[in-house]
């Protein structure tokens, strides 16, 4: 095994990089390049991390906060990077490569997922790290950011290997002090999900057995392991509340020439994981059209609409959208993304609209419930051209927000609602009897249970996230109009001015 462990001074992600490529020599090369060849993006334009530190530099030059401080915010400042072996069967072993970054640790403990995926590099989950923490500042959730992965393609190995591997891996987050409740708390990401973080968990209280709050070390638990009601679908409906609120904003109605109804609204989404599938699924039951799903491989196209759970069902039961209905099925999934819409829905990874593709993108608004799915030059050009685009930031960060409920939830030791429920119920129940008398009817039973109905878990985790993002994309308009500038540039802007706040008076910047 082998662990490298960097804790940053302050300075520059490129600095950060230049230190991990001295290390690690020609392999760090090949992963650290910032110029990343994909079917969208133009040779020139720079890779994940690159885009990150672009769109960081430009709102920081309108933050107004001292250029000291603003390197200080830049940089990553703990990196752990490790190699071990996984022994696959009696007679092979392989060696997995793992990482976490700890962006920012302003506020603690720091959050992010962990992926699996066989792109996985240091890059890639570095430039993860510092989304985190600007998308936790702009929903003011009080973590610093955080991301982790394993270089590894999960649908190559069975589930105990893929439990060997997860248990391995958190046992080195366990040994350097990278996971904790306080500390670092990790999340579900691409290729992992409640099953993984339950792998984590057990490990995690095996090294820690007086830990009582042990559950909160990860959120993204079923709910038999501490999980919240809500997690799964919080990313995607986020995605949704934020879309829906830009449509009411008049400047928004100008510049696409869409009402502010949800209703009818043609829409397209890139990625059929679970964000884009939950993102789909509450636009179409608020009355939308999803005319377009895109995935790796292929995408399913109908101008009538598609049906997104008999679309799921089948995908689960053929292993792919071919032979769905009356569905056009188009080879070339990502040319999709470039066909009329009122809204395109980004939902799988990153650099998926860039100069080669941005020209022909018609969408009116482009909401990025993707990491990074647009490009810097991409989006100046779309932003130019009178296209709507509401960042990753801001609209993927209903994830991180019932994450941050699940916490709270761990560290309680209580269900949401538990304690109130009933008192609530109660307590409607007295005043709607009084309004009976005064209005000399009595309700139907249905209706008496409607009006007094207390809130459950998911419903509080709902009106969380929903009151959320709400005043999260009202931060983001009105600083848009003072800044006069792009929704991603005002987005950035407000994570700068807040982590400033806190890393200035806390006095962290000048120790």
């Amino acid at each position: 095994m082998v662990a490298t462990l960097l804790r940053r001074a302050p300075g520059t992600l490129s600095t950060a990089l230049r230190l991990h490529r001295a290390t690690f020599g020609a392999t760090a090369t090949r992963f650290l390049s910032t110029h990343v060849t994909n079917a969208a993006c133009e040779d020139h334009e720079p890779g994940f991390l690159g885009s990150v530190e672009t769109f960081y530099d430009r709102a920081a030059k309108l933050s107004g906060v001292s250029e000291k401080t603003l390197r200080g915010i830049k940089a990553v400042d703990s990196v752990l990077s490790v190699k071990f072996p996984v022994e696959i069967d009696k007679d092979t072993h392989i060696m997995i490569e793992g990482y976490r970054a700890q962006h920012s640790r302003h506020r603690l403990p720091t959050k992010g997922g962990i992926r699996f995926s066989d792109e996985v590099d240091l890059q890639e989950v570095e430039a993860l790290a510092s989304l985190m923490t600007f998308k936790c500042a702009v929903v003011d959730v009080p973590f610093g950011g955080a991301k982790g992965g394993v270089r590894l393609n999960p649908k190559q190995f069975t589930p105990s290997q893929l439990e060997r591997i997860t248990r391995r891996y958190t046992m080195e987050l366990c040994q350097k002090n990278f996971i904790g409740p306080g500390i670092d708390v990790p999340a579900p990401d691409v290729g992992t999900g409640p099953r993984e973080m339950s792998w984590i968990m057990d490990t995690y209280r095996q090294f820690n057995p007086q830990d009582v709050n042990a559950a909160g070390c990860i959120t993204g638990k079923p709910i038999s392991q501490g999980g919240v009601r809500g997690r799964n679908e919080a990313t995607g409906l986020g995605v949704y509340y934020g879309i829906r609120e830009f449509l009411q904003y008049p400047e928004v109605q100008k510049a696409t020439g869409l009402s502010g109804e949800i209703k009818d609204k043609t829409v397209i989404v890139q990625g059929f994981g679970n964000v884009g599938y939950w993102a789909a699924k509450f636009f179409e039951n608020n009355g939308a059209k999803i005319i377009g799903i895109a995935e790796h491989d292929v995408a399913a196209f109908d101008p009538n609409g598609l049906n997104i759970e008999a679309l799921f069902k089948h995908r689960s039961e053929k292993g792919s959208f071919r032979g769905f209905g009356n569905a056009e099925i188009v080879d070339n999934p990502i040319s999709v993304m470039e066909r009329d819409c009122d809204i395109l829905i980004p939902a799988a990874l990153e650099r998926q609209i860039g100069m080669k593709n941005a020209k022909r993108i018609r969408a009116k608004i482009i909401g990025e419930a993707a990491n990074g799915p647009i490009t810097p030059e991409a989006h100046d050009y779309l932003v130019a051209n009178g296209h709507v685009v509401i960042p990753d930031l801001l609209l993927n960060a209903g994830g991180v927000t019932v994450s941050y409920f699940e916490w709270l939830k761990n560290l309680s030791h209580v269900r949401f609602g538990r304690m109130s429920r009933k008192w609530e119920e109660s307590g409607k129940s007295k005043l709607l009897s009084l309004v009976e008398q005064n209005a000399g009817r009595q309700l139907t039973p249905q209706e008496r249970r409607a009006v007094i109905h207390g809130a459950e878990e998911h419903e509080l985790v709902y009106s969380g996230l929903e009151d959320t993002m709400i005043g999260a994309c009202e931060e983001t308009r009105a600083t848009a109009a003072l800044k006069k500038t792009d929704f991603r540039t005002a987005a950035m802007i407000n994570a700068i001015q807040k982590i400033a706040t806190v890393t200035e008076q806390s006095g962290k910047m000048f120790i």
